[in-house]
């Protein structure tokens, strides 16, 4: 605030330098208060008379004294008598033109405060709205990939199709399972094959990598193998993220319209996910047995209803691969041989992220926009303050010790 000036002092004089009047006691600079700064040296100008203890001080700035006069001063700041009049400042940006640094200072209660919290409106909300806007501001799901723990069980379920008779006959079909209650049920199509399974670990981490599994099924010298429908179940577990445990299976099924001798099966067991785990803690849920190898009944065993009441869950385990490949023709000696390899590999496991990675990644798409914004609207604000759009006083006033001669 400024006040206006009388006196001999020239027009021109007047017209050229810019003061800033304040209270002694409203502001400091370098550790010194501008009373006590105008107690000791008081400023003493043609036409101007400085008042007593609570009057205003007078302070040329640097650009006023470069043109050769003082400005008129415009308006005064009433004192408070010695205490110095009570003010509020808002700060405004710095980098102002010739040198000059500080920041630009303006009453709380003006344009300037208006337009500064207009300005800071305008830098941070935008951001906000241009990442949200653009989709993905909330991660919801997210992967990464984990070698699972499976092992087998050593259970399995086999059924064999056999081809028709050459009277006509129907082939029917023979079978064997690792459950006794299922053999006592099959009676006479009961074929106990010789099994082997081997599991290994190639990389030596600790995790098994692949199964060999071969069966080698006895048949009588007039049965001949058409078709195959197996049945392993084998233990599921994730720990890296949360702990995930389940009964899983694979199931083979595969047909031939000429009798074969033996059977190759090479694929991966692959984990199929309808909906994301959990980020934390431990799922259980699915860690019950594909088949009821206690039951007494026979729909238990019904391979309809086994994979129906598996496909019921929303995380499952598929063998995954080509097609079985058939070996044609067999002596009535030979027993029929199935062999199969199954291979764990490296799963990429969709789960539900937490508060803080969703926080942390919602953060990062905001703070890219937002320096844009802070880099552009800095430049506004420090147009608008040192090019004196905006009414503002330095924040740092120095005081000039000289005196000026009439």
């Amino acid at each position: 605030m400024a006040r206006r000036g009388r006196g001999p002092v020239g027009s021109g004089i007047s017209r050229a330098c810019r003061v800033t009047v304040t209270t002694a006691a409203a502001l400091r600079h370098g550790g010194r208060d501008f009373r006590q700064a105008a107690s000791r040296q008081p400023l003493r100008a043609r036409g101007f008379r400085e008042r007593s203890r609570g009057a205003a001080v007078i302070a040329p700035s640097p650009r006023g004294l470069a043109a050769g006069g003082l400005r008129r001063l415009r308006r005064a700041l009433p004192g408070d008598g010695g205490g110095g009049a009570l003010m509020a400042w808002l700060e405004g940006p710095g980098g102002g033109r010739g040198g000059q640094r500080g920041g630009r200072r303006a009453a709380l209660c003006s344009l300037a405060a208006l337009a500064l919290v207009l300005l800071a409106a305008l830098t941070y909300l935008p951001p906000l709205l241009v990442a949200y806007r653009s989709h993905g501001f909330w991660l919801k799901r997210s992967s990464y990939a984990e070698q699972p723990s499976i092992r087998f069980r050593h259970e399995a379920l086999l059924l064999l199709q056999l081809a028709e008779s050459g009277g006509g006959g129907g082939g029917g079909l023979v079978g064997w399972s690792s459950f006794p209650a299922c053999n006592r049920l099959l009676g006479p199509r009961l074929r106990v094959p010789l099994v082997s399974a081997r599991e290994e670990d190639a990389n030596q981490d600790g995790l098994m990598d692949l199964l060999q599994f071969q069966l080698e099924v006895p048949l009588q010298s007039t049965e001949q193998v058409v078709g195959i429908q197996l049945i392993l179940t084998f233990t599921y577990e994730l720990y890296r993220m949360s702990t995930f445990v389940m009964q899983s299976m694979a199931f083979v099924q595969s047909f031939s319209p000429v009798p074969g001798i033996r059977v190759f099966v090479n694929g991966d067991l692959k984990l199929h996910q309808r909906q994301p785990l959990s980020h934390v803690g431990l799922d259980s849920r699915y860690n019950v047995s594909v088949i009821n190898g206690t039951s007494p009944f026979v729909q238990d065993y019904d391979l309809i209803n086994i994979v129906a009441a598996y496909q019921e869950r929303n995380i499952t385990t598929v063998l995954s691969g080509p097609s079985p490949i058939w070996v044609l023709g067999r002596t009535p000696q030979e027993p029929f041989v199935l062999q199969a390899t199954v291979r764990y590999p490296m799963e990429l496991i969709v789960y539900q992220p937490g508060f803080w990675e969703t926080i942390k990644f919602a953060w990062i798409q905001y703070v890219s926009i937002l320096l844009i914004f802070l880099w552009m609207f800095e430049r506004i604000k420090a147009f608008l303050f040192w090019n004196q759009v905006l009414a503002t006083v330095p924040a740092s006033l120095q005081l000039s010790a000289k005196e000026h001669q009439s």
